[in-house]
C-alpha cells in the first residue's frame, strides 16, 4: 500500500491531486479522541491521501485547529482545503472568513477555497473576495458547494466565474443524483468534482448488496462504495478518526472494480431516470 500508488484527478489548470484524500467533519469536537485523531490525519498524508478537506463551520473552527496541528512541520505535503459560510460571503467577509481560517490551520495559504453552499449574499460578491484572495496570494484555487446545475451555469456568466475550480457535492452510491446534469456539466466544464460523505456517514455499510460484493472482491464495503466513487471521477473525501479506519480507506485506491461489480451495484443502487434536485447533509 505505497502512497504512489494513489489514484489522482486533474484541475481546470491540469494540476493533479489525490483522488482520494480526508474529510475532517466532526473532528476536534471531542478532546479524549484529539491525539487518535491526529494520528490518522498524519497517517493519511503518509498514505498519499493529501487533500485534507476542513471548513470554519465544523466544530466552529476546532476542526481546522485539529488540522492545523496534525499538519504541523507538513504543510507542503498536503493540498488544503477549506470552505467560508455562506452568511460570511460577502466581498469582506469572505477575506475575513478565510483569514480566520488561515490563522486557525497555522498557514499562509490555501490551495482551494470553497463557498460552502450558496446563502444570501450575490454570487458575485463571493467571487470578488475569491479574487482578493488570489490576489494576495492567500488562495491557490477557489470552488464552490453544493451548487447544483442551474448555480453551476448562473456562476460561469459571471465575471471571472469560469475559473471555477471544484464543485464539492454529496454524492455516493445511494446519492446518485448528480450523474443526470450535475457531473455531465462539470464534466463538460472541465470542473472538478469532489464527493463528501462518499459512504453516506456510515449508512451505506448496512446494505447487503454491497456487502455481496465486497466479499466477492475480498474487499470490504468501506472500500468498494469509496471505489465506486473514484471509478466515476471524482474525488472522494471520507472522514475518519482512527488509524485502522485511513488503512481501510486507503485500500479503496487500489481497488479496480470490475464489470459484473459495477452492474451488480447499479442493479442495487439505480442511476437517476430523470432530474433530481441536488442532495445536501
Amino acid at each position: 500500500m505505497s502512497a504512489e500508488s494513489a489514484r489522482t484527478i486533474a484541475l481546470p489548470s491540469g494540476e493533479e491531486i489525490a483522488a482520494l484524500g480526508q474529510g475532517t467533519w466532526y473532528l476536534g469536537e471531542d478532546p479524549a479522541r484529539r491525539e487518535q485523531e491526529i494520528a490518522a490525519l498524519r497517517l493519511g498524508v503518509d498514505l498519499g491521501m493529501t487533500v485534507v478537506d476542513t471548513a470554519e463551520m465544523y466544530g466552529d473552527g476546532a476542526a481546522e485547529e485539529l488540522v492545523g496541528e496534525a499538519l504541523r512541520g507538513r504543510r507542503e505535503e498536503v493540498f488544503l482545503v477549506s470552505k467560508v459560510l455562506p452568511g460570511h460571503a460577502d466581498r469582506k467577509g469572505t477575506v475575513a472568513a478565510c483569514e480566520g481560517s488561515l490563522r486557525r490551520l497555522r498557514a499562509e495559504q490555501l490551495d482551494l477555497y470553497l463557498l460552502h453552499w450558496r446563502g444570501r449574499w450575490p454570487l458575485e460578491e463571493t467571487l470578488a473576495g475569491f479574487s482578493d484572495l488570489m490576489e494576495a496570494e492567500k488562495i491557490r484555487y477557489w470552488g464552490v458547494s453544493n451548487l447544483d446545475v442551474a448555480d453551476m451555469v448562473e456562476l460561469a456568466t459571471l465575471p471571472g466565474g469560469v475559473d471555477v475550480a471544484v464543485d464539492q457535492v454529496l454524492y455516493n452510491l445511494s446519492r446518485r443524483g448528480i450523474e443526470w446534469d450535475v457531473l455531465p456539466w462539470c464534466r463538460e466544464a472541465g470542473v472538478a468534482v469532489m464527493a463528501y460523505s462518499p459512504i453516506e456517514q456510515g449508512r451505506l455499510l448496512e446494505v447487503e448488496a454491497l456487502g455481496a460484493v465486497a466479499r466477492a472482491l475480498g474487499a470490504t464495503p468501506t472500500q468498494v462504495a469509496l471505489a465506486w466513487v473514484l471509478e466515476q471521477g471524482v474525488s472522494a473525501i471520507p472522514r475518519s478518526g482512527s488509524p485502522d479506519h485511513v488503512r481501510e480507506n486507503r485500500g479503496a485506491a487500489d481497488l479496480h472494480l470490475p464489470a459484473e461489480a459495477l452492474d451488480a451495484l447499479d442493479e442495487a443502487f439505480p442511476p437517476p431516470s430523470g432530474p433530481t434536485p441536488l442532495e445536501m447533509l
